[in-house]
């Protein structure tokens, strides 16, 4: 009877964890923070205060803004020795920005969402904002969460669609079945390709990176202006993007 109300709380504390790595630089509001975990604001408040207690959030006395703490950085650079591939996908991502001129990312899986871990800006002077790194979304939405969900097996796919439903949060165009939709195109195709779906006018393509067990674990993606992906273009984007990232899945492999 015990465990259940002890793993809520771990569930509970977690989400917030997720929302303040997700928030602004600056910092969340105890608001912002039960907002988008669906808690009360006393609860958050309870559980962002012991956190701060233990270190793993930060409080501005000044602004009341929560942030994520120093015993969090510590721990995370103990764990980015086995799990973070971002010095490996650095070089990568600048050659995509060089070569394309659009903005590049790297993004993971964890769990049913994405979450980016770095990017490198593009030398065009009009850029696309919708991503940045430590936001997470939903698997399905945004060209890197299409691209890791086209790779996955169908019976995955299939359970992941009947839990997930993404319409009332992200727009009809993420309903199951235009949701498939893409995904068969992503597979015909190698690389995925967001028509400004989020954003009207920002446009996105991603292409899979797999780890030794051949699972799609991060994407390489890049985001720009609608006029910069004509379809006599996509095909060039998308050809480098398979390059890359088949390159990156190669060093990951190899040094693991």
């Amino acid at each position: 009877m015990d465990s259940e109300p002890k793993a809520e709380v771990v569930s509970r504390a977690s989400a917030l964890l997720r929302a303040l790595a997700a928030g602004k630089q600056e910092g969340s509001t105890t608001t912002d923070a039960a907002r988008q975990t669906g808690l009360a604001r006393p609860t958050a408040h309870r559980l962002l205060t012991s956190l701060a207690h233990e270190g793993l959030v930060d409080r501005d006395t000044r602004t009341g803004l929560w942030s994520l703490g120093p015993e969090l950085y510590l721990l995370g650079s103990v764990a980015a020795t086995r799990y973070d591939v971002t010095p490996r996908a650095r070089p990568v991502l600048r050659e995509i920005a060089r070569e394309t001129g659009e903005s590049a990312f790297l993004s993971a899986r964890r769990g049913d969402e994405t979450v980016c871990l770095a990017s490198e800006e593009g030398s065009f002077p009009l850029r696309s904002h919708v991503l940045h790194v430590g936001l997470r979304m939903p698997l399905g939405v945004a060209s890197a969460g299409i691209v890791i969900l086209a790779h996955l097996s169908d019976r995955e796919i299939a359970e992941y669609l009947t839990r997930a439903n993404l319409a009332p949060e992200w727009g009809q165009q993420h309903s199951a079945h235009l949701i498939r939709e893409r995904l068969e195109a992503t597979r015909l195709e190698g690389y995925s390709v967001n028509p400004g779906l989020l954003v009207e006018g920002s446009w996105g393509m991603g292409a899979a990176v797999f780890d030794q067990q051949g699972t799609p674990a991060w994407a390489l993606s890049i985001t720009g202006v609608e006029s910069r992906f004509r379809e006599e273009r996509r095909e060039a984007l998308g050809k480098l993007l398979l390059d890359q990232a088949h390159r990156l899945s190669q060093t990951i492999s190899a040094r693991r």
